[in-house]
Order: structure tokens, then sequence, then C-alpha cells
């Protein structure tokens, strides 16, 4: 099992939940990235460069999905947390039915555009 893998079975199940669905999210919407292990956290690469990170927060109870460059995003913005950075932007969620779907698609088809 690669690293990456390693640390969504790792999680707790709740977590697990969470980190399996939004995995086969983004490999749906953002073909041909690379599931990577960096900086103890699953990265997602496209074209060697990284995308999107999880980030699961146990002690807080819940999953941040980072993008990089999220900075250059300018759709849905009310819905990233920014928490003092200027280069990634994060959708934070707690629980599995807190996930609006089409805002995770269009915030990852977002990204993937500036990617091209």
């Amino acid at each position: 099992m690669k690293p990456a893998e390693e640390y969504i079975v790792r999680q707790l199940p709740e977590y697990q939940e969470i980190l399996f669905y939004l995995t086969g999210v983004v490999e749906q919407e953002f073909p041909n990235v690379d599931l990577l292990y960096k900086w103890k956290l699953p990265f997602f690469y496209f074209s060697g460069r990284p995308v999107i990170y999880f980030n699961v927060n146990a002690k807080k109870k819940y999953v941040d999905v980072g993008f990089f460059y999220g900075s250059k995003m300018k759709q849905n913005m009310h819905y990233f947390i920014v928490e003092n950075r200027t280069v990634v932007k994060l959708l934070r969620y707690y629980e599995m039915d807190t996930i609006p779907d089409y805002i995770l698609r269009e915030a990852i088809r977002e990204v993937k555009e500036l990617y091209k």
C-alpha cells in the first residue's frame, strides 16, 4: 500500500469515509493527477506540481481540502477558509453530510483550469 493510502486507512472511520469520498471526487474531476505522500499528507500532483491536499485534524474533528494557488481562485470564495494564508485556500468538512458536492466539484474544476 502506498503511503498516501496508508494515511487514509489509519484515520478513524468517520474521516476515512470523508477522505475516500474526496479522493473519488478529485480523481473524477481532475483526471491524470497522482496521489503522493508529501509533508506527511496525501497530495494530488499534476505535471509535477502540487494541486490539492488533505489534512485530518482529529483533535478538532475536521478534514481540510487544501488548494494550492487558491489565491488565484475566484469562485465561491465565501466557502473557503483562509486563516492568514496567502497562497493556499481550504474547504473544511466536519461530517460526510456537510460536504456540498457542487462547491467541491466547482473548486476542483476551477483549480484544474489554473493548471492548464
